[in-house]
């Protein structure tokens, strides 16, 4: 008989264990969660630990570091693990953890739901499925497993607040699908793992997302610099054009020559943001703002604290951003 594989699931909440409460869905280990669990027992060995028990609005950086450090210290005597988590923010969460686990040897799956575990019609039950088989794979890294897919954690984003198909994989193939084959994985997509595991833990909250608009007042980079903020992640338009040619070149200037590291994504979800195409891209990159490239806006977020947070100075956090340390940006080894 083949020795079933031995599973973590670490629990922190969201809508695929909450219940109805007074005031609406309230995240709650229920009994439901626990028959799910009984039937996956019939094929693996599974270990349940709660980590935290919260909405997933609720889980910002210090909640990723809990996370993170029960991954690594935990992982010891397990083939692999499953985590269970809220879909608003889980790719965040997904994101910042590769950061945190660079080389992680075994795999890490983020699942969820649209639907409480409760509810008959729910997703959660074939999202844990495709999650545990994921975990025991036997493909280390840190993936997202939802509606049959499973994709790396830097190129997760909910794309849907509602419909079961909530989370795409931008600008990167399926880490593997769910089909009649059974789970079906995509070699050419898992990280690499060219070093020893570790555990890198520090974060920066000094780190502001800025969407451009028409018309933005571009004083809006002096207010962010005075403010004490580390590092920008401007959402610039197409392939990075700004709307502050001037006043607003002038601003991001202070910023970099301040320390403050500036990283230019795109607002459209796909393709890449490529500052060498138009005259706007070619200034901000003499001032020495860094290119996000086709990086979702997560990941870059979720890098930029992370960089800052391991205490690298601006050129380091530059030179960072210039490689893929986790299949988190195309055309870097």
């Amino acid at each position: 008989m083949t020795q079933k594989k031995r599973i973590l699931l670490l629990t922190t909440g969201g809508t695929i264990a909450s219940v109805p409460g007074g005031e609406g869905l309230e995240p709650r280990r229920s009994d439901v969660m626990e028959r799910e669990l009984e039937q996956l027992r019939s094929y693996y060995d599974i270990t349940v630990r709660d980590v935290m028990c919260l909405d997933s609005s609720n889980i910002g950086p210090e909640e990723w570091q809990v996370i993170a450090g029960h991954i690594f210290r935990d992982r010891a005597g397990f083939d692999g693990i499953v985590v269970s988590h809220g879909t608003d923010t889980m790719a965040y969460t997904a994101s910042a953890v590769t950061f945190m686990l660079p080389f992680i040897d075994v795999p890490v799956v983020f699942t969820g739901s649209q639907l409480p575990l409760a509810d008959i019609l729910s997703d959660g039950p074939d999202n844990l499925r495709t999650a545990f088989a994921m975990a025991a794979s036997g493909h280390p890294g840190v993936f997202l497993a939802f509606d049959r897919k499973v994709m790396l954690g830097c190129r997760a984003v909910k794309v849907r607040a509602s419909g079961f198909s909530a989370f795409e994989s931008v600008n990167a193939r399926y880490a593997a699908r769910v089909s009649n084959l059974g789970l079906v994985v995509d070699p050419a997509v898992l990280p690499p793992r060219d070093g020893q595991p570790g555990f890198f833990p520090g974060i920066s909250q000094s780190v502001f997302l800025l969407k451009l608009t028409p018309g933005l007042n571009p004083a809006v980079f002096d207010m962010l610099a005075a403010m004490g903020y580390k590092g920008i992640v401007i959402e610039a338009f197409g392939l990075g054009g700004m709307n502050v040619l001037h006043r607003g070149l002038r601003g991001i200037r202070r910023c970099v020559e301040d320390g403050v590291s500036v990283v230019i994504t795109t607002q459209c979800l796909y393709d890449s943001a490529n500052l060498e195409v138009y005259q706007v891209g070619s200034k901000l990159l003499e001032l020495g703002v860094i290119q996000g490239r086709d990086m979702t806006t997560e990941a870059a977020m979720t890098k930029l604290m992370w960089a800052i947070g391991q205490g690298r100075n601006p050129e380091e956090i530059a030179a960072l951003f210039h490689r893929s340390l986790a299949g988190e940006v195309t055309g870097f080894d």
